[in-house]
């Protein structure tokens, strides 16, 4: 019998550096239940800075700050500011409730790119998503200005149920937006529902030429996989953790839960391929990977 060598895990193309669970809003989906409440973790400016050099030394070309909000990390513009400095191509995922002159000056830097999340067209809809009653207009407010300014940006429609999708995608389209993903809401954080985390809600992608690094240092396949951790960057080289057994074997796990067969989901709107959404700057895909 003939064994098929396995495809040996190499560093990926992405980082997601998800900064902090710290955020102006408490989405009743947050795949990470980020909120008021939350802090900014273990990892420290240093930290961070040498998780970005030591992911640029393995080849990444593409990084996302995340969180929470990462804005309202201390040390996200610095952060922002090392990873252009050497080579990478960022993406920040804001909310865009509050964003300061030094992000704006700074995301119109060549390299600099921007996503959002959108819940609906109806500010009521969108507003009960996020549990800030006025967050729809300073999302709204906040995107307009990004598209003005030039700064590449792309929009993630969030949906529970499918409805108002099309309506959403519209009003986006007149904005501006060119780069419109849709996403159902993933059985993580506080979209879980109290249902313990399992692959049921990945895309199947996570892990294949991607990888998450959380506020606590440790190392997943993706944001919405903390539970499969494979390192320590507080402990463990970067690159040793990507390309070593726990990332293969969480890999491996992914890879073995994701089944051709299995049924689409009730709302045939939302969809969600492993393909180059998830990539900052890649363009064609509807895999969300904020909530």
């Amino acid at each position: 019998m003939t064994i098929t060598p396995e495809r040996p895990i190499t560093a990926p193309g992405m980082i997601w550096l998800d900064l902090t669970r710290a955020c102006q809003l408490e989405c009743a989906h947050c795949y990470n239940a980020s909120g008021p409440d939350g802090d900014h973790g273990t990892m420290t400016r240093t930290d961070w800075l040498r998780t970005v050099d030591q992911a640029a030394d393995t080849g990444v070309r593409h990084v996302q700050l995340i969180g929470g909000e990462p804005t309202l990390h201390p040390d996200a513009l610095e952060i922002a500011e090392h990873a252009l400095g050497r080579g990478l191509n960022v993406e920040t995922y804001s909310n865009l409730v509050h964003v300061s002159p030094a992000w704006w000056a700074l995301l119109q830097s060549p390299g600099m790119s921007l996503a959002t999340s959108y819940y609906s067209h109806d500010p009521a809809r969108h507003n009960a998503m996020t549990g800030r009653p006025a967050s729809h207009r300073h999302t709204r407010r906040n995107l307009v200005k990004a598209l003005t300014l030039g700064i590449p940006t792309r929009v993630g429609i969030i949906t529970t149920d499918g409805e108002g999708v099309e309506e959403t995608r519209d009003e986006l389209e007149a904005l501006g937006v060119t780069r419109i993903g849709v996403d159902h809401v993933r059985p993580y954080g506080r979209g879980a529902s109290g249902q313990e985390p399992d692959c049921s809600g990945l895309c199947g992608a996570c892990g294949d030429n991607r990888a998450a690094v959380s506020p606590d240092g440790s190392v997943s396949p993706c944001v919405f996989t903390t539970w499969m951790g494979a390192g320590n960057v507080h402990t463990e080289e970067l690159v040793d953790i990507l390309t070593g057994p726990d990332m293969a074997q969480a890999r491996r796990q992914i890879t073995a839960a994701r089944k051709d067969d299995d049924p689409p989901p009730p709302n045939p709107i939302v969809t969600c391929e492993p393909d180059n959404w998830c990539t900052p700057g890649g363009p064609g895909s509807k895999c969300d990977p904020r909530h």
